[in-house]
């Protein structure tokens, strides 16, 4: 596994990628609400339509990867790269690695132990502790 290697190569603009996440997170809303569940109750704990953009792009890293889940040193890289390449996200990709390491939990497959803090080093960010 290279740590360094680039992302896949993406055909979409950025403007196609976010109407495609746009329609994602209306479907999910839909589907909640059809459910019967109170929007008061869900609303604030889903992702915005960038966040929803850079989790889109990690995907598809992990599936140029063999599909291999990420170490906290390559996900950090891989969003890095999400942001180099689309400056339009960074803020987004900052923020998502400012968040505790959970924050892909539910992207890296049930049982996965998200907990650990990464090992430090020049290159990967130091995680705050809530």
């Amino acid at each position: 596994m290279d740590l360094n290697a680039p992302l896949p190569p993406r055909r979409a603009s950025l403007e196609v990628l976010r109407a495609e996440a746009s329609q994602e997170l209306e479907t999910v809303i839909h589907e909640r609400l059809m459910s019967g569940e109170d929007p008061w109750d869900f609303m604030e704990e889903l992702p915005e339509i960038d966040e929803l953009v850079v989790y889109l792009l990690r995907s598809e890293a992990i599936s140029a990867n063999g599909g291999q889940r990420p170490s906290q040193t390559r996900d950090y890289r891989v969003l890095r790269q999400i942001a180099l390449q689309h400056p339009e996200l960074t803020n987004t990709v900052w923020l998502l690695l400012g968040r505790d390491s959970s924050t892909f939990a539910w992207a890296s497959g049930a049982g996965h132990d998200q907990t650990t803090q990464p090992a430090r080093s020049s290159e990967v960010v130091d995680w705050p502790s809530n």
